[in-house]
């Protein structure tokens, strides 16, 4: 049994494909299958479970993934720390982002950080929920991760750094826009809408925005990220309730209008880490930078 072994025993079950790791592996099918079966043969159990569309982890599976992920993240931690040690200002920070994250978040700190800590690579992953930011924190392999802040997740700590009011980006000649403020209930019950991803934590979150206030709302498009949202309501493609991220200017210029909804709870938006007290030197300053360029600019 080897971390080999172990490392990918624990992808294999978080994937819940033997192919789709030895792709991200950039190794064979065949190879990962051997990493399990060695892993098997040592414990003396069967730990994955073959399904028609791939393999999930048996009942002795799922307390060696969860042991083995404990003890990786905290090997890989202290292989961090160890190196930070030795290397003062060199390093490493990784931080999970959305599609637009960096654009509207983090511009501005990425680049006194630079200035600050020439050492330290900064290394950006685009993941697409904050279910894989989770896992990824969990595990070891990001050290940071720009979320929409939800409910507590075990095992991973969040901290709100800004509150985004919601918006309702229209075209510059729609009829909406020139108001001062929208009525989402009353201006907004028979409006078809751009939708953000259902699954997403921002669509959640508009949602309950809505339900507290007593309203539904109805959609005929969807997109991946805001900046779509943005750019097919200032094509008159139609129009989408959207945060109103920071650089947009309220109530917008140009071909862009942006309304404020203020009946509507604001979106919480923040940092998720697994442990903020075992975050390394330079993450730990990557993530108090943004945070002060955040609060600042709200200011």
């Amino acid at each position: 049994m080897t971390l080999d072994d172990l490392r990918v025993f624990v992808a294999v079950c978080r994937a819940g494909s033997l192919s789709s790791v030895a792709r991200e592996l950039g190794c064979t099918q065949s190879a990962v299958s051997q990493h399990v079966k060695r892993l098997e043969r040592e414990t003396g159990v069967a730990l994955l479970e073959r399904q028609p569309r791939g393999v999930v982890p048996t009942q002795a599976g799922r307390v060696l993934e969860a042991a083995a992920a404990e003890g990786i993240s905290g090997l890989d931690l202290a292989i961090r720390r160890l190196r930070d040690l030795v290397d003062g200002e060199s390093g490493y920070v990784r931080v999970a982002t959305g599609a637009t994250t960096v654009r509207h978040f983090m511009s501005e700190a990425v680049v006194a950080y630079r200035r600050r800590h020439p050492g330290v690579s900064l290394e950006f992953r685009t993941v697409s929920s904050g279910r894989g930011s989770f896992d990824a924190l969990a595990d070891g392999t990001l050290d940071l991760a720009w979320i929409t802040l939800g409910p507590p997740v075990r095992g991973i700590e969040q901290r709100p750094v800004v509150e985004l009011p919601w918006v309702l980006a229209v075209r510059a000649d729609d009829p909406l826009a020139q108001r001062p403020y929208v009525d989402a209930g009353a201006d907004l019950r028979d409006v078809r809408l751009i939708r953000l991803p259902p699954n997403s934590a921002s669509a959640a979150q508009l949602d309950a925005a809505c339900a507290e206030s007593g309203v539904r709302l109805a959609y005929d498009t969807s997109v991946a990220d805001w900046d779509t949202a943005l750019l097919l309501a200032e094509l008159g493609v139609g129009r989408a309730v959207v945060p109103a991220l920071p650089g947009l200017p309220v109530p917008g210029d140009g071909g862009l209008r942006l309304i404020p909804l203020p009946a509507l709870r604001p979106l919480p938006v923040g940092w998720a880490v697994r442990r903020w007290d075992a975050l390394s030197p330079p993450a730990r300053a990557f993530a108090d930078l943004v945070e002060s360029h955040r609060r600042g600019t709200r200011r």
